[in-house]
């Protein structure tokens, strides 16, 4: 599994469907799509959310951005992500 980084930008349609059921929902949908939550954050700033997410691929983390972005009208950036321990060893 890979692990990726999910920003979310929220839209004025997806403030109005803002419910703690719509998280599960979010959850479900990444789990469906092959993909498991590490951890989810509200965020101030540019970005309102940030998802820790694993995926078997890169197929699975665009498919369900596209697919969350469709359903909730949160607009996802998908990032690819390693440790930085993984990082160290890459360029060392």
């Amino acid at each position: 599994m890979a692990k990726f980084l999910m920003l979310g930008k929220y839209s004025c349609e997806a403030m109005q469907g803002m419910t703690a059921e719509r998280t599960k929902k979010v959850v479900s949908s990444i789990e469906k799509t092959g993909g498991k939550v590490d951890s989810m954050y509200a965020l101030l700033g540019m970005y309102d959310l940030a998802f820790i997410v694993d995926f078997p691929s890169v197929k699975d983390a665009l498919k369900t951005s596209i697919v969350l972005t469709k359903a909730t009208d949160i607009s996802f950036s998908t990032l690819p992500a390693i440790t930085v321990e993984e990082f160290d060893k890459m360029i060392g």
